[in-house]
Formats: C-alpha cells, sequence, structure tokens
C-alpha cells in the first residue's frame, strides 16, 4: 500500500512529462489524485494492512499518528486543486501545461514520502524534492516578477533545508556521543532519548528548528512566502499554504516528540512559542494597510504557522487545538487560494488600491467566487461556525487554563490585529462599487465546485468533530508528549 502510494504519482509525472496532448494532460491529475485519495482512507480506516514481512515499511516508511492527520489533509486538498486544475489550465491554454502537471505530480509524490518517511534522512530528502517539484509552479506566468520569486523562493528554501540537513548530522551525533545504538529512525531515537548527548540535541534542535521553520515560513523565515504565494497560481499556492507547510510541520513535530522523551521538553516548547507569537505578530503587522490581497494571504499563512507552533509549544490541550487547526488551516488555505485565484482571472489584477484596475466589487462581479472569498476570511479568522474557531478557542482556553495569562493575551491581541489588518483588505475586494460581471471569466459552481467542498469540510469541523478524528488527535497528543 505504502509503494503504491508512492508510485502512483511518480506514475502520473511520467505519463504527463511524455504526452503530448495539451488539453489532455491535465485530466491526469483528479485521476491520479482520487486514486490517492481512495488509497489513503482505505490505510487510515484500516482497510488495508501493512504486511509484516514488508521491508520497505519496516525499515524506511511508517504511518505514525500526525502522519495519517496531515496524510489525509495533503491527499484532500491535493484532489481538490486537482479538480480545480483541469478548468484553470483549459482557460490557460496559451501555455505549456507540461512542465507544470508534470510538477504537480512529483510535488504530490515528495510529499507522500516525506509524511511517510520512517527515517530522519529520508524525511530531509523528501521535503528538498518537494521544494525542487514546486519551484517550477511558481514560474508558471513566466513574468519577470515570478522568476524573481522563484529564485527567493529556491535561495531561501535552500539554506533552510541545508541548515535541517546540519541539524541531521547533530542529531545523529547527539547519539555517537552518547554511544547509543540508533539507525536514525524516528522511533529509534526516541527510544534511545534519554541517552542522548544533552548539548548535541538541544543544538540539533534549535537547527532543525530554524530549517524546516524556514519550509513553515515561520518569522523571520518567512521572507520567501509573499513573493511565491503572490506569484504563483492560485492552486499552487493552495497545496504551498495548506500542503508543504503542514509537512515541514510534521517534520518538527517528530522531532519534538525526541526531545520529550529526552526530557527537554520545556527548552523546545519554549523556543516554539516565541517564534509562535513572532510570526502572529509580524504577519498581524504586515497585514495591515496591504493593497495585494494574494501576498495578504500569504501573511495569513505566516500567521497561521505561528498559531500551530504557540498550540504545540503550551502543550496538553493547546496541542489538541493546534492539531485540530493543522486541518482547518489547510483547508481554509485551499478556500482563500482558489476562490482569491478566480477573482484575480476575472479583473486581471491582484491590487486593491485605487483606479481603473483596482479590485472592487468582486459580490456584484463573481458572486459565487466573491461569496467564497468572503467566507474564507470569516474562517481564517476564527469566527463562528467554521472549524478555526473551535480550533483556535481550543488554544486560548488551554493557555489561559495553563496560567499562561500574557501569551494568551498576546495570542487574542494578534488575532484581533489580524482581523482587523485582513478585513481591511477583503472588504475592498469584496464589498463596494465594481464592474457588474467579470470581463475574462465566467463565475459559476464549474470553476468553484472545488472550494464549495472545501469550505463544506471546513464548516463540517466547526459543528461537529467525527468520532475516529477526535480519536486520532488525542492519540497524536499522547505519542507526541509521552501522555504528559
Amino acid at each position: 500500500m505504502a509503494a503504491i502510494l508512492l508510485v502512483l504519482p511518480v506514475a502520473a509525472a511520467i505519463a504527463a512529462w511524455l504526452m503530448r496532448s495539451n488539453d489532455a494532460r491535465p485530466l491526469l491529475l483528479p485521476a491520479v489524485a482520487l486514486a490517492h485519495t481512495g488509497l489513503t482512507a482505505a490505510l487510515l480506516c484500516g482497510a488495508v494492512a501493512i504486511p509484516d514481512h514488508d521491508w520497505l515499511w519496516l525499515d524506511w516508511l511508517w504511518l505514525d499518528p500526525p502522519g495519517r492527520l496531515v496524510l489525509g489533509l495533503v491527499s484532500v486538498l491535493f484532489l481538490a486543486c486537482a479538480v480545480y486544475a483541469v478548468g484553470y489550465l483549459r482557460f490557460r491554454r496559451e501555455r505549456d501545461n507540461r512542465v507544470f502537471v508534470t510538477c504537480l505530480a512529483a510535488l504530490l509524490a515528495a510529499l507522500t514520502l516525506a509524511i511517510l518517511a520512517r527515517h530522519v534522512g529520508v524525511m530531509w530528502v523528501a521535503i528538498e524534492a518537494s521544494a525542487l517539484a514546486g519551484a517550477p509552479l511558481i514560474y508558471f506566468n513566466q513574468s519577470a516578477r515570478s522568476i524573481e520569486a522563484t529564485w527567493k523562493y529556491l535561495l531561501v528554501g535552500s539554506v533552510g533545508v541545508a541548515i535541517a540537513l546540519l541539524g541531521t548530522f547533530f542529531l545523529a551525533y547527539a547519539a555517537v556521543k552518547a554511544g547509543a545504538e540508533t539507525r536514525l529512525r524516528f522511533d529509534d531515537l526516541t527510544a534511545v532519548a534519554p541517552q542522548l548527548s544533552t548539548p548535541w540535541l538541544k543544538a540539533a534542535f534549535v537547527l532543525l528548528l530554524v530549517g524546516y521553520g524556514t519550509k513553515m515560513g515561520l518569522a523571520p523565515m518567512h521572507t520567501w512566502k509573499p513573493d511565491a504565494y503572490g506569484e504563483a497560481p492560485g492552486l499552487a499556492g493552495a497545496i504551498f499554504a495548506g500542503g508543504v507547510t503542514s509537512v515541514a510541520f510534521l517534520a518538527i513535530l517528530r522531532v519534538l516528540r525526541v526531545c520529550h522523551a529526552a526530557g527537554l521538553g520545556p527548552f523546545a516548547t519554549h523556543l516554539l512559542v516565541v517564534l509562535g507569537l513572532l510570526s502572529m505578530a509580524i504577519a498581524g503587522g504586515l497585514m495591515v494597510g496591504q493593497q495585494d490581497f494574494k501576498r495578504m494571504l500569504a501573511y495569513s499563512s505566516v500567521e497561521h504557522m505561528g498559531i500551530l507552533a504557540l498550540g504545540v509549544g503550551i502543550g496538553g490541550l493547546a496541542t489538541f487545538g493546534a492539531l485540530l487547526h493543522l486541518l482547518c488551516n489547510g483547508l481554509t488555505k485551499g478556500v482563500l487560494f482558489l476562490s482569491a485565484a478566480n477573482i484575480h482571472r476575472a479583473y486581471g489584477s491582484k491590487l486593491t488600491g485605487e483606479g481603473p484596475g483596482a479590485v472592487r466589487g468582486a459580490l456584484r462581479a463573481l458572486p459565487l467566487s466573491g461569496g467564497l472569498f468572503l467566507a474564507g476570511f470569516f474562517a481564517i479568522t476564527g469566527a463562528p461556525p467554521f472549524g478555526p474557531f473551535i480550533s483556535e478557542l481550543t488554544i486560548a482556553r488551554a493557555t489561559f487554563a495553563g496560567g499562561h495569562g500574557v501569551v494568551g493575551g498576546l495570542f487574542l491581541l494578534f488575532l484581533m490585529v489580524v482581523f482587523v489588518g485582513m478585513g481591511s483588505t477583503v472588504l475592498k475586494v469584496t464589498l463596494g462599487e465594481g464592474p457588474t460581471r467579470a470581463a475574462t471569466w465566467r463565475d459559476g459552481l464549474a470553476g468553484s465546485a472545488s472550494i464549495v467542498a472545501l469550505l463544506a469540510l471546513v464548516v463540517l469541523l466547526g459543528v461537529w468533530i467525527p468520532a475516529p478524528l477526535e480519536a486520532l488527535l488525542r492519540e497524536t497528543v499522547v505519542w507526541l508528549e509521552g501522555g504528559r
């Protein structure tokens, strides 16, 4: 099963590269995505068991509790984006989509490998592969700004993965220094964690947090996000913001578990709380007065990566809230980026300033896409009845209940700043006087079905958390913190 999950997107990438038809090639994406989601569902539900003699699974791959959460999120989000991609690429017939479709399938393969990676080195290779597969997606529009964004993404990301590689070496040396026998698999490292060299393990966690935090977009390592998200097609931005960042967060969670097992939980969690608050503060400040609504979504991603870091840094019930927020944020980012892509396509602009080219009145010109964008704004800022309301409320309650009044107060303050800053941009986009209809894009269910489905899931998580999901979230908390 694990091998099939990996082979499917790789085969789709090869087929996309070999296909000659520019119109037929995008159809590969929903086909492979649907198969991937079906296999993922079968694996998560236990309908398919991993054989005890599967050497690939036993030695190199696994599916730990947080990996199940992220695998389900990535698979569902990619399916929604793949369905959306068919209409988008049909609209962009003037562009050859061979590289774009190939890299999308390759990105799914790399993210799946990172999620299933049991070995520290395999996970690093997979995350580096995801960076290489994602770069051409940013350059799809082939403008001067898109090539600048691509190079910034590659340069900053390369520094991040280089630091993560150094952290991996430090983690290995922490075992060597202590004379512990380990194969650098995460479960083996957790088992021998009390024997690991404390100074080297601390240094390893700092380096890995900075390295994978760069992929997440935690401040101050977030500098690639505004350009990359602003210039990439909306469906690529959705996968970056909801999928790539979630996989990077998964990598940090796995290393955090080793720190908890080694008795270094307070050291690691304090760093996460500081970076979490810093990310929220910087993102909130940069949203105020932002006129580019796609860059605004990039800063929103920085904020929500900070919320995830803060939640697991507080621990306990806040970790439960952060894990729920991981799902809610990923799905809501799909709603926002895809609906923003429709608005951008219709207006030919992503700026909300004054003048004839300003984006205003999207609710009149694009009632469905404009309405989804507005709903996505309320969802991502924690309004009921959407999922992020429950997850953020859980984190806030746990923070105050744990005696972290100052942290809780700053958390609520930054949420308010974000709401005001983001709201001023979103309301300019959706309300006010604007064209009565879009000139270059016809709004309708065909281009928004995926967005509606994602929004329905966000609403579902806001009113009801299925029992199996709640059990998995609780299991993940215990797995991460060792029953703390």
